[in-house]
């Protein structure tokens, strides 16, 4: 079976009836607005519900044979896993995978995308090497877990909230973190999962939104600190300093030798200043979590408009997390810049139906609970949604897990589906900012690159204002159009790069969401 891939995603073509959305006109399903009630009509649809409906699940408008697919967006989401009459509820008890055809026609739809005519600033910090940073913190990594508990010692030493004092005289500097992970030894010395944790620690130790790194080791793990260094390109400077807890003496001594260092990093780092930049210097990472029905139909395309614009402006978004865009990868790929950009893409997809082989697992395995009790059913109906946050433009390149992202515009960086594995990834490859939306409630943050989240509708915003940033329930009340919200959304992305703080940095996150991503055999 072949997709008609022509029918791209386009929320802006849906039809809002009273308690049921369209999203497209070859959609065999609607999705509830609210919950609905058995005996229900729904007129525009000429179909009468059946059973309880959740609000975001979806309703048949006509009747489904076994196995045949199940349209959303005009795209496959999955096969009748048994006959379906109209006005029934449609989720995991009839509704199943199954493979089918792609038509990658690559880069058929690419095209051009006009300079914005009026360029937009935020106020950045410009380092020495003419990057730009949106924030201002001195990081502390650890090369090994061992060393993890005499690096958050260090941290708390500066911690705002429980001495105050240490960082008064500093009000420039946005704070001092300490980025600890759960690996670093008993691992390959040449393998790519420690390739990949350095990759990784070195994106974090080069980051334009840290004044100064400090990287502390334990002295005898697999990532020696020199290796890890060298093989980033990276050397000791005012602005990076390395040791080891054995070097040191033990942890006492380690621990007052990494304060006194911080100390001595804090006058130099207090001395920035915020200047007019361009928009184009901001690179987005995209993250959708706690995802549900809404998240395809609100959120996730206002995110997409708002990149429309950055793109316009000369910035970056990335797009992440391969296995949520696994049966939508063709909608990609036909955006492509080159054939072989899109080959790349399409090799990435391939790594991760063998990785899933070769441990006894499923692409089909994504979605979670949540998701499902949100209204997503399969991996395709997820990935259909979460490539709207991609907006419209090119893909103009595809990197593999925190790979430095070079490249202006829209670009894909090859991450598991988990928000922090990816985000970290994202954030490693030079990601000055991250972009969330969620359906279900994510409380996610990050460091050093701040976290924007969106509620997918006004129910999640009103339970949850204190998580999230801005509300897409707008464009489901009918009181905000997708783009009107996007330009609101790129505004608050450029206010938030200026400075503004998001709700999750008020709440202290980010330090415990560094999560390199590990694939390898731990012996």
């Amino acid at each position: 079976m072949t997709i008609d891939a022509k029918a791209a995603i386009d929320p802006a073509r849906a039809t809002v009836g009273a308690r049921v959305i369209r999203l497209h006109p070859d959609d065999n399903i609607v999705v509830s607005l609210d919950q609905l009630v058995s005996g229900t009509h729904i007129a525009a649809e000429a179909t009468t519900v059946s059973g309880l409906i959740p609000p975001g699940h979806k309703i048949a408008t006509r009747a489904i044979a076994t196995g045949e697919a199940v349209r959303r967006y005009g795209q496959i989401i999955g096969f009748a896993s048994r006959a379906i009459r109209p006005g029934q509820h449609v989720h995991s008890h009839n509704l199943a995978m199954g493979d089918f055809k792609r038509d990658y026609a690559y880069g058929v739809d690419a095209r051009d995308t006009p300079p914005a005519t009026q360029p937009a600033r935020f106020d950045g910090i410009v380092r020495a090497d003419g990057r730009v940073a949106t924030r201002n913190y001195i990081g502390i990594l650890t090369s090994v877990n061992c060393s993890a508990t005499v690096a958050r010692a260090i941290a708390d030493h500066f911690r705002r909230d429980i001495h105050p004092e240490a960082l008064a005289a500093f009000p420039n500097v946005d704070g001092v973190v300490a980025l600890t992970h759960g690996t670093g030894c008993g691992i390959d010395s040449e393998g790519e999962g420690l390739a990949i944790l350095q990759r990784t620690l070195g994106g974090y130790a080069c980051h334009p939104n840290f004044a100064s790194v400090l990287v502390i080791g334990l002295g005898c793990e697999t990532n020696q600190i020199p290796t890890l260094l060298a093989t980033q390109g990276l050397q000791e400077s005012g602005t990076l300093h390395s040791f080891t807890i054995q070097d040191a003496g033990g942890t006492t001594t380690a621990i007052a030798r990494g304060i006194q260092l911080v100390q001595a990093l804090l006058p130099p780092a207090n001395a920035i200043r915020r200047q007019r930049v361009a928009a184009s210097h901001l690179v987005i990472g995209l993250q959708c979590g706690g995802s549900d029905g809404y998240s395809g139909i609100s959120a996730n395309p206002v995110l997409g408009a708002a990149v429309d614009l950055l793109v316009a402006h000369g910035g970056t978004a990335i797009l992440s997390e391969t296995p949520e865009i696994y049966g939508a990868e063709h909608l990609l790929t036909r955006r492509a810049q080159t054939v072989e950009i899109g080959h790349k893409l399409v090799a990435r997809i391939r790594w991760w139906e063998d990785y899933c082989r070769r441990n006894g697992a499923q692409m089909d395995n994504n979605p979670s609970a949540g998701n499902k009790a949100g209204g997503l059913t399969t991996v395709l109906e997820k990935s259909l949604g979460g490539i709207a946050k991609g907006g419209s433009t090119n893909l103009i390149e595809v990197y593999e897990y925190a790979q430095p992202v070079k490249a202006r515009g829209l670009v894909f960086m090859d991450t598991p589906g988990y928000d922090p594995i990816s985000a970290t990834g994202q954030v490693a490859g030079g990601a000055n900012l991250i972009c969330f939306t969620t359906g279900r409630g994510s409380a996610y943050g990050c460091a050093p690159s701040p976290s924007v989240k969106l509620a997918t509708h006004t129910a999640l915003m009103r339970r949850q204002a204190d998580d999230m940033d801005l509300n897409c329930g707008d464009v489901l009340d009918g009181t905000q159009t997708i783009r009107g919200l996007g330009a609101e959304l790129f505004q608050l992305l450029l206010d938030t790069a200026s400075g503004r703080l998001s709700r999750s940095e008020l709440h202290g996150y980010g330090q415990n969401e560094f999560v390199p991503w590990q694939i390898s055999v731990i012996t």
